[in-house]
């Protein structure tokens, strides 16, 4: 089955991001809890129904909140720890203002605190609730190895400095993938996980508005899609405006991603920096459903 095995390559790659170095990662193993908090992974998934079942809407929030903590420090959680007086915290930097699911994760860290305490790491539970968050998103599923260890760490300049940006080109987000042990495949295919959730008017806005003096929009965005765009974000200063980064299918863990791509509606540059380079070579090569979408 074409799709099901394209699909099953963004979990690929999300375990190649989850094994980070120590101390986010010592020996993971599938069945880590199997003696300690044997149910752990089913009362993550309870937990994950009610909340998802109640707000379909933070699946995609959910798996960039894993993300995100993995591309900095690797995965250690320090992605929650809140700022000090001394100190400036991943979640407060820039990229992260958006983040979502923090209120989630309490909540199934409160159940499993519940019925096996001190044991389960934060960690782990944002990484099975990425997992989870996926599947109940109508995408696959996978194994996930746990035994990651909690960061006591975590620094806004280094997410700042660290996680992608919206606008970088090719060079710039093959280098800030490389520092993580992915590959140009990976990059291709962990934009993928883009078909979930939504984005604020500030980061694609400058494709709208005043985008260079030969253009008041990106050109390389399909004019329709940028009209459409323009209805609902109003200015650079719309702070307040969530649009789809996949249109019609959102909620939907699927490939429609990489088709409005190739349609030029995809609402972040780096989109047609990836499509222009190895779209066609590397997801087209790996992926053969996707040539039915040219």
């Amino acid at each position: 089955m074409a799709i099901k095995s394209c699909l099953l390559v963004l979990p690929l790659a999300l375990l190649l991001l989850g094994g980070s170095p120590p101390p986010a990662a010592a020996q993971l193993e599938v069945g880590y809890y199997s003696k300690t908090c044997p149910n752990a992974e089913a009362i993550v998934r309870n937990e994950m129904n009610k909340i998802i079942s109640a707000a379909p809407s933070l699946a995609g929030p959910l798996l960039r909140l894993h993300f995100h903590d993995c591309f900095v420090r690797g995965c250690d959680a320090s992605v929650l720890l809140n700022s000090t007086n001394g100190n400036k915290a991943e979640r407060d930097a820039k990229p992260n203002r958006s983040l979502r699911g923090f209120g989630s994760v309490e909540r199934v860290k409160a159940k499993l605190e519940a019925a096996c305490p001190n044991t389960v790491s934060c960690a782990d539970v944002l990484a099975i609730m990425a997992r989870d968050a996926v599947v109940l998103a109508k995408g696959p599923t996978w194994p996930v190895p746990l035994g990651r260890r909690d960061g006591k760490v975590s620094s806004a300049t280094e997410a700042a400095d660290q996680l992608p940006p919206a606008f970088a080109d090719v060079p710039l987000l093959t280098k800030i993938f490389a520092s993580n042990g992915l590959d140009v495949k990976d990059l291709a295919v962990l934009s993928g996980a883009h078909t979930l959730g939504t984005a604020h008017c500030p980061s694609y806005a400058d494709r709208l508005y005043n985008f260079s003096s030969g253009h008041s929009a990106d050109p390389s965005l399909d004019s329709e899609y940028a009209d459409r765009l323009r209805t609902r974000c109003k200015s650079v200063d719309d702070t307040a405006t969530l649009s789809e980064m996949d249109p019609g299918s959102y909620r939907t863990f699927d490939t429609s991603y990489y088709r409005n791509v190739a349609k030029r509606r995809g609402l972040f540059q780096a989109y047609y920096n990836i499509v222009d380079v190895f779209f066609v070579i590397r997801v087209h090569a790996n992926c053969q459903v996707y040539a039915r979408i040219a």
